[in-house]
Parts: structure tokens; sequence; C-alpha cells
């Protein structure tokens, strides 16, 4: 296939945007040269069958606003004088992360594409920073362990000397919260007026948004005072699907805000050129810092003792030296 002079008359005959037929174009090119490169020949291609994501432009092919009631309103004008516009729905993490890029300075919005995900569309945009970049983790003089909990956090500074300092940042607050919310949505389902349940869920949601934007900020100050640290997290993507402990403590477990932290944490320290990290949750909130000992009877709540050298410590302070170890 000659992609070059095809290429032109791809441009010329699309009933799209000049510069997003441009940008379509160089990623099906994209596409085909990894195809080649690293798929068998003998096996089914990764590009499947469907429409193909359309990718444009920022303020060329799409626009991306603040309206009045703090969303983002959305235009996507692929084909000449015809458009699609709305506004957007996501989690609060990924909205609020845009929402920083369109009335900031450092970062900006760049390129987009819209896609069918599940028989669900979506609008994928990419974020730049203009001013900074994030170092490589790989060179880095400090390591930030943070052990994420249900009513805390817990931070420890490692470097090759040993541990530079901890802190534990306690949030109580939203468990009581949440499960007071709970108890007033469950009073107004009871009574039948399920036009009140959306109104306390979004008041909770709301809550505690805030205090882990507050929690998140005070973690990547803590860690800006060290020269070329990495904050590192434990990978807990898969925690939910394996959480059975009956359903009172399935619900409390599944509303925890584990990721949403990680996650704005994560966001915050780009910001600053902080590189992030993730290790293997496995055995961290077991095993000694001091001699490696692993049992389970080594943890009692928030009192950790080593049943070999009796090593005593706050048990989630001692889970985030042997993340960051």
């Amino acid at each position: 296939v000659d992609w070059n002079s095809i290429s032109p008359r791809l441009e010329d005959d699309a009933d799209l945007v000049k510069n997003t037929t441009q940008r379509i174009v160089a990623k099906a090119l994209g596409a085909m040269e990894n195809y080649y490169e690293y798929d068998d020949f003998g096996k089914p291609s990764h590009t499947k069958d469907g429409t193909y994501p359309l990718r444009a432009n920022y303020e060329e092919g799409y626009n991306l606003s603040l309206t009045d009631d703090g969303d983002v309103a959305f235009r996507i004008s692929a084909a000449p004088y015809k458009h699609v516009k709305g506004v957007l729905e996501g989690s609060d993490a990924h909205l609020d992360l845009l929402k920083t890029a369109l009335t900031g300075d450092e970062w900006k919005v760049s390129t987009s594409e819209t896609l069918w995900r599940d028989g669900e569309p979506e609008l994928h945009v990419n974020i730049r920073n203009t001013k900074q970049t994030v170092r490589d983790k790989q060179d880095s003089r400090m390591v930030v362990g943070v052990d994420v909990n249900e009513d805390n956090v817990a931070l420890t500074a490692l470097s090759t000397d040993g541990v530079e300092d901890t802190l534990v940042i306690d949030f109580p607050e939203i468990k009581f919260e949440r499960h007071r919310y709970f108890t007033m949505r469950k009073r107004v389902q009871n009574a039948g007026k399920d036009s009140m349940h959306d109104t306390l869920e979004g008041r909770e949601e709301r809550f505690v948004r805030d205090r882990l934007h507050k929690v998140s900020r005070h973690i990547v100050e803590w860690s800006q005072q060290f020269e070329r640290s990495c904050i590192v997290f434990e990978d807990l993507k898969e925690m939910r699907d394996s959480i059975d402990y009956g359903t009172r403590m399935n619900r409390r477990l599944h509303h925890l805000p584990f990721r949403a932290l990680q996650f704005y944490t994560s966001y915050k320290a780009s910001f600053e050129g902080i590189p992030t990290g993730w290790i293997n949750p496995e055995y961290t909130s077991q095993r000694c810092p001091m001699c490696g000992h692993t049992e389970r009877a080594n943890r009692n709540k928030k009192r950790f003792k080593c049943k070999d050298c009796e090593h005593q410590d706050h048990s989630d302070r001692g889970a985030s030296v042997n993340i960051a170890v």
C-alpha cells in the first residue's frame, strides 16, 4: 500500500475538517506500523472492527469550556458546519484535573480522541505541562512510601542512609461522614423520599473530595522538602475484587477512597515535577521493617509488634516503611 499517495486523497475526500482528517490518518498510519512491527501476522490485529477513534486538535476539531455551574462543556466540530455539544460526565478526579488545565497557565489541553467503548461514547483528552517536566523516578535520592488507610495516611521518607522522617496524617472525619450519610440515605429511602437520595449523595461526595484534596496537597508539600524525592504507593487496583468480609465490612471497605487519594496525590506531584511509582502491596502491613519477619499476628489494629525481634511501632507507619523499602 502506497500510503504517501493515499493520505492526500483521504484528506481531500473526507467530509471532515481538514486538520481532523490529518490527525485520523496519522493515527491510522501509526496503528499499521505498530501492527507490522509487533504483531504476528497469523493473529488478529489489535485494530478491531467498528468505528475508528476520531482524533482532533484542541480549538480546531473540538473545544472545552467551563459553565456557570462549574461543569465542563464540550463542542466537537469534526465535519464542516456540523457539531455536537454537551456537558462532560466522568469521575470527579478526572474532571478536577481537566478544570485545572482549563484555568491554569502551566497545564494546557491538547489533542483528544472520541471513541466508543462498551457501547458508550468517551472523550479522551491529553493534557501537557508547558513549563515543567516530571523527573525520571530512577533519578531520585529519596523515596516517600505512602500507606493509605481507612482513617489516615502514613508517610516515610527513606534514603540510602535509612529513614529520614515519618508522618501520619489522620482524617477520621471521612469515615464518620461516610457512615452518617449512609444512615441518612437509608432513612430517606425507607420514608419513600427517593428524590433526596441523589442530593445527599452529592453532598457526601463533595465533602470527601474536599478532604482528599487537602490531604493529597499535604502529602506533596511534605515530600517537596526532600531533594529529588519519588512518591511510592501500593497498587490497589485489584483490592476491591478480593474483598469479602460480610455486608457491613464490605460496604465500608468499598467506600474507602484509596484510589482517589492516590490519583489526587499523583497528579499534584506531577504538577511539581515529582515522579510517582507503584509496588506490589503483598505483606507490607505484616512484615517487620527491622528484621523482615512476616506474620499476620504481628499486627493488632494500630499496634505492630514483631513476634521475632519484638520491634514495636505504629502499624501504619511500619507499613509505609516497607512500601518505601
